[in-house]
């Protein structure tokens, strides 16, 4: 069975983003494409049988549903600690756990890429599509997380349509390709080194890519980050060690890996401009924290742009992207609302049902009885539909105390008796006479 076919499935995440992780732990719970339906095999056999994983540079995340949303953690959590080859107390403080309505929350939040280091990133709910779409296949998606799903697209889409969110980390991007251009002239003349795979780095490669860059490679620390980059740019990749003399063929260097240490030190910038002749060099830092040596801004032939350098020429900077965040935050809060009295409804609807078929059943019974009389069948229909509750509410009266207070309360909810004469008082017929 399903767990969304369970009664009472309930939303729950599990992971890892860039708030709070390490680098090193993200790059070892980091999932390749190809082991995704492995990993959801694995949540399945573990009785969490409705996730979907989302595995990407910044996060490594899983979003499902579960009648037992404590159990479905403990489940994910065993696993991405046993596909990082780490003890499950490693991950203690640096993984994030949330149920209900807080899940409701984050699922929308990075389907809008409101969770992103940087806000707005347009390529998020893409991936996000293709985390679902890899869960779909391989059966792991019932109703109740489709419905999350569908719910948390149509909340970034309101996002944005109704903010400008979307617009910034593109035009950064387009800000870098056009920085390069300044620099070097036409791009298809000119070779790229990309380190790191970070969200915004991607995106500037893209940029330039689709602007003429033909020459570009790529490295990361890890091999397996770096084979997975090449593949999805269609480029080279080299070893990370080897990215200093990578540097005296790369014109532009996207910096997009994020670590506390510096990625390109300023003696690797200097080296490398010598070895070019003293041709310039581009150096585009989009990371967060930054990959670039500060120092290196005050080489001669080293042209340094970080992220608060590039939004200071399309907009107004950080404020207006917090701005926009907030009132992105607005618009998922009040959709996280309605999914969540949505969702309360739904649950309502089985109950619905059998007191819909209790009371046809009975009113097929009076007419049949009735043979034709009205009277008689109104008569009947109110008497038998009135019987039951009106046997509950005398034992209530004699059971326990505040019992018949309740349902009493209860029947006026949900017959809008406030105010009127409730049934116990009033007394229906006895017995039907016949």
């Amino acid at each position: 069975m399903n767990g969304s076919e369970t009664h009472g499935a309930r939303p729950v995440v599990v992971g890892a983003n860039h708030r709070s992780s390490s680098l090193g732990l993200r790059d070892r719970l980091f999932v390749e494409d190809a082991d995704v339906p492995g990993f959801l095999e694995n949540l399945k056999a573990g009785g969490v049988t409705d996730a979907v994983l989302l595995s990407t540079c910044d996060r490594v995340e899983v979003q499902a549903v579960h009648a037992d949303p404590k159990a479905a953690a403990r489940v994910v959590l065993a696993s991405l600690a046993a596909h990082a080859g780490a003890e499950p107390d490693e991950l203690d403080g640096q993984v994030y756990v949330m149920d209900d309505e807080r899940a409701v929350e984050q699922v929308f939040c990075v389907a809008a890429s409101l969770d992103s280091q940087i806000i707005g990133e347009p390529q998020v709910l893409g991936q996000v599509k293709a985390a679902h779409r890899q869960a779909r296949e391989v059966g792991m998606v019932g109703g109740e997380l489709e419905s999350l799903m569908q719910a948390a697209y149509a909340a970034a889409k309101k996002v944005r349509t109704e903010t400008a969110i979307g617009e910034r980390p593109v035009s950064i991007a387009a800000a870098a390709a056009d920085l390069a251009r300044d620099v070097h002239g036409e791009l298809d003349r000119v070779g790229a080194l990309m380190i790191g795979v970070g969200e915004m780095g991607h995106l500037v490669a893209e940029h330039m890519v689709s602007g003429g860059l033909q020459r570009l490679t790529v490295t990361h620390p890890r091999e397996t980050r770096a084979a997975a980059l090449a593949r999805q740019l269609d480029c080279h990749r080299i070893a990370f060690e080897d990215r200093a003399q990578a540097m005296t063929e790369a014109d532009v260097v996207i910096c997009a890996l994020g670590r506390r240490d510096y990625a390109m030190t300023a003696d690797m910038v200097q080296s490398a401009i010598k070895a070019r002749r003293r041709r310039p060099v581009f150096l585009v830092d989009v990371a967060v924290p930054g990959d670039v040596d500060p120092a290196v801004d005050r080489l001669d032939e080293a042209f340094v742009y970080d992220l608060e350098d590039l939004e200071r020429i399309v907009s107004d900077g950080r404020a207006s992207r917090e701005a926009e965040a907030e009132a992105g935050r607005r618009i998922v809060a009040a959709e996280v609302a309605g999914f969540t009295r949505g969702r309360a409804q739904r649950a309502a609807v089985p109950a619905v049902r059998l007191l819909r078929d209790r009371a046809e059943a009975i009113r097929a019974e009076v007419l049949a009885e009735a043979g034709g009389d009205a009277e008689k069948a109104t008569r009947l229909l109110v008497s038998r539909l009135l019987h039951d509750p009106s046997i509950n509410l005398r034992q209530a009266a004699a059971g326990a105390p505040g019992e018949l207070e309740a349902l009493e309360s209860a029947l006026k909810a949900l017959f809008g008796l406030n105010g009127a004469e409730t049934p116990a008082d009033a007394g229906p017929e006895e017995d039907e006479k016949t």
